[in-house]
């Protein structure tokens, strides 16, 4: 993996966490910025991570963030 990548901030290393609101039932939800999507423990309903990644556009991307990370960021495998 490579080092120094500025863009992959939030995505290599250590996690960052959004709340962002269910829109079925209003209920808060945490969403990690290494993780594509994640269920509202009230109701079930899929909340997706919308924060714009580098991942998704840098050729480099499987090189920097690893090919596990980058495959469940692209959905690669779902």
């Amino acid at each position: 993996m490579l080092e120094s990548c500025p863009g992959a901030i939030g995505v290599k290393g250590a996690p960052t966490i959004k709340i962002k609101v269910c829109p079925e039932c209003g209920k808060n939800i945490e969403i990690f910025s290494n993780i594509t999507k994640n269920p509202c423990t009230n109701c079930g309903f899929i909340v997706y991570n919308d924060s714009m990644s580098c991942v998704k556009w840098c050729r480099y991307a499987k090189e920097c963030v690893g090919e596990e990370l980058y495959n469940q960021i692209t959905g690669i495998g779902e």
